[in-house]
């Protein structure tokens, strides 16, 4: 099986890097899906959930991250994902973000909405809610 080697990089940490058969991402002209022979790709990365679909010796599963910016490089089988911030849907704390859109709504404030709407539909991509 042919096999994408993925890393999924922060600005302040390396969020996730591994085997997958198929990446899906929002960049600026929509979403796109990433499989093994994609052409050679430079996009600008969009606020919204990444979908990997992974495989390897781990098996085959599905790690799903709120991205908020960055690039996204593919060639040669490698595939960079370069956010300004990501998290894991793991690491999201439903709780706390349905709380910070809250806040956000009530304080007008479209950025902070749209980054805890990200970290909202990442946790319930996850969860496959």
């Amino acid at each position: 099986m042919a096999e994408l080697h993925v890393e999924l990089v922060a600005a302040d940490r390396q969020v996730w890097s591994g085997k997958a058969s198929l990446v899906v991402a929002r960049i600026t002209s929509g979403d796109i899906g990433i499989m093994p022979g994609h052409q050679p790709l430079l996009g600008v990365l969009q606020e919204g959930p990444v979908t990997i679909r992974t495989t390897g010796e781990t098996g085959e599963g599905t790690v799903v991250a709120a991205v908020h910016g960055g690039f996204i490089s593919y060639t040669d089988g490698k595939l960079s994902l370069l956010a300004e911030i990501a998290e894991l849907s793991e690491e999201i704390d439903v709780e706390r973000a349905e709380r910070a859109l809250e806040q956000a709504r009530a304080a007008a404030d479209a950025a902070a909405e749209r980054r805890a709407d990200v970290r909202l539909r990442a946790a319930a991509a996850a969860s496959g809610r």
